[in-house]
């Protein structure tokens, strides 16, 4: 049987590097950002959607993220009209990835707002991808245009760091070295995966 492994943490965490490490392992992984960069994307199932409730957030390279996020930023309404047309696709690429992968032992679902969008409740275990927030505020202002007051507004819609790992069956740091981290990778897919013959 397959356990589901609902991947989270917070932003600048080192999620997408943990969820690389799972894969390198040879644990399916499901990205829920990458399936909604690819229903976003040219052609994207989504773009019609998004330009009809945000006109001129689109163009024929698909969905303008920035000009997306302007029109929603600070508009907790108009987000919600945006998750409402986007949950509801990510939920269809998530329940094809784990039909495709029904016969694995272990997949991961990675999914930044796990907890804030209620994924959690679509998986067996969890584990939280951790730092000091020092790391995290670092790596997250490093990026391209990411601000202060951009990266406070990000912060205030996702569940504090403390409470993710107060609810995590497992934490896996990423405030040390990339081997630290892989280590603590390979024990919690020890700890998932019954042994042959166990």
């Amino acid at each position: 049987m397959t356990v589901i492994l609902g991947l989270t943490g917070s932003i600048g965490m080192g999620k997408s590097t943990v969820a690389a490490m799972f894969a390198d392992e040879g644990v399916p992984v499901f990205d829920a950002d990458a399936a909604v960069h690819a229903l976003q994307g040219p052609g994207g199932r989504l773009v019609a959607a998004i330009e009809a409730e945000f006109p001129d957030t689109t163009s024929d390279r698909g969905v303008d993220r920035t000009a997306l996020g302007e029109a929603v930023f600070g508009n907790p309404e108009a987000f919600r009209r945006l998750e409402g047309i986007v949950h509801p696709a990510v939920a269809h690429e998530r329940n094809t990835f784990l039909a495709r992968h029904a016969d694995a032992p272990l997949v991961v679902l990675d999914v930044p707002l796990l907890f804030e969008a209620g994924g959690w409740r679509q998986v067996e275990r969890i584990a939280v991808v951790s730092a000091p927030a020092g790391v995290q505020r670092a790596r997250v202002l490093a990026r391209p245009g990411m601000t202060a007051e951009r990266f406070e507004s990000i912060l205030a819609r996702q569940m504090p760091d403390s409470e993710k790992r107060t609810r995590a069956d497992f934490v896996i740091p990423t405030g040390g070295s990339l081997d630290d981290t892989r280590d603590a990778v390979r024990a919690v897919i020890a700890c998932l995966i019954a042994p042959e013959g166990g």
